[in-house]
This record gives C-alpha cells, structure tokens and sequence, in this order.
C-alpha cells in the first residue's frame, strides 16, 4: 500500500492533531486543505474545530473540496454543507472558501486547482468498494488525462449514486500531505485489499506523503 498505516483509538483526535502539525510546518503564509464528506469526515472536522479553533490561525487557511456531490449546497447529501456545519462555522471563517459548483463544470475548478499548485494537506476517505473521493471503480476519472486535476464522475455499478465532481489522480498527486481517515468494521475489508495490493482506486493515490489512520475496528 502507499504511505504510512498506523492503528489508532481516536481517529478524530489524531486527524486533529496531525493538521494542527501540518499548519505550524506549513512552507508558506497560506495553509490549502482540501476536504471531504461522510460521517467520519464530519467527526474529524468537529474535532478539528474544538482542538484547532485557538491553535490554527484559519484566516491563513484556504478551504477547498476534493469531491462533492451534484447537490445544492444546502441539501443533506451535501460535502459544502457538511463542511461549513461541522467545521466552518464553529472556527468563524477562513482566509478563503473554494466549494465545488456542478453546474458550472469542472472547468473553472480545474483552473483554480492548477493555479494553486502544490495542496498542504488533502483529506479523504475510503469506502466500502474501494474508492476514494469520488474515484469509484471502473469509473472514467480513473483514466483521466494526466492533464485533468478535476472532472465530473459517475459510479458505474451504482453503488453511489448522484453525479459528483472529484479530484483526479493527478489533482491528489499535487499534495504535500494527505491523511487518510478509516473507522468501522464495513471498512476492514476494503483495507485489506489495499494491503494486500489489491487494484481498488484508493491505492493508486500518490502524494508527497500519505497517512492512513486506521480505528480497530477497520484494521486489516
């Protein structure tokens, strides 16, 4: 597998700290994080509010998305309303906020992504089939164009509905740091193929860095 397993009891609490870490050792001014969605995504990014709300300055933070579902930013499936309950609004504000907008086409995210350069630190998840952000198996974003750092993607078998819009390989290969965080018994599986070196998407990321910080309960 690709970058660093490491069993943990407090996947939140660890999360935490290690982007407060990653804040303080930053190499310029302005600090690029880059989100996700899910139920454990929202307990990461809660505590990071309550551990982080006096050890990050989040007016040198910029807030992006990896992935995000074609929703309106209010509905419940939402990554942008997710982020901004669990996270934005209890810190204040951000030096910036980047939500990703279907309807306007990766285009313009594509630009600022490539624009931006180098990611600070990236966030996913895994899930139960294997992907990450919303690189599903079998899907096209998984052979984008070297090129492509975003594109609209669809789950081909239909285990995730909803078109979404996501990060491709290369997008995450810009990132100086992306932590991986994995709770639950449903992920155990999906982590074994990815130590085993299985051909799921998560183990074809590549970055500068990776860490996966791995529950008990879901470690191989």
């Amino acid at each position: 597998m690709n970058g660093e397993l490491i069993v943990v009891d407090d996947v939140p609490g660890e999360f935490a700290e290690r982007v407060i870490e990653a804040f303080h050792t930053r190499p310029e001014e302005e600090f690029s994080l880059a989100v996700s969605g899910g139920g454990t995504a929202r307990k990461c990014y809660e505590r990071l509010a309550a551990d982080g709300a006096e050890q990050i300055d989040w007016w040198a933070v910029d807030v992006y998305w990896g992935d995000e579902r074609c929703v309106p930013p209010d509905h419940e499936l939402s990554n942008e309303r997710l982020v901004r309950e669990a996270l934005l609004e209890r810190v204040g504000a951000a030096h910036a906020v980047y939500p990703m907008r279907c309807e306007e086409g990766p285009d313009p995210y594509q630009l600022r992504i490539g624009e931006l350069g180098r990611i600070d630190l990236v966030h996913l998840g895994l899930g139960p089939d294997g992907h990450t952000a919303s690189l599903f198996p079998d899907s096209p974003a998984l052979t984008a164009d070297p090129g492509r750092l975003v594109v609209l993607n669809e789950d081909p078998h239909g285990l995730n509905p909803r078109q979404r819009m996501t990060f491709t390989y290369s997008a995450l290969s810009r990132a100086r740091l992306i932590i991986f965080t994995v709770e639950g018994e449903e992920k155990r599986e999906p982590m074994r193929r990815l130590v085993n070196g299985d051909d799921i998407p998560a183990a074809h990321v590549q970055a500068e860095r990776i860490v996966w910080l791995v529950d008990e309960a879901a470690a191989p």
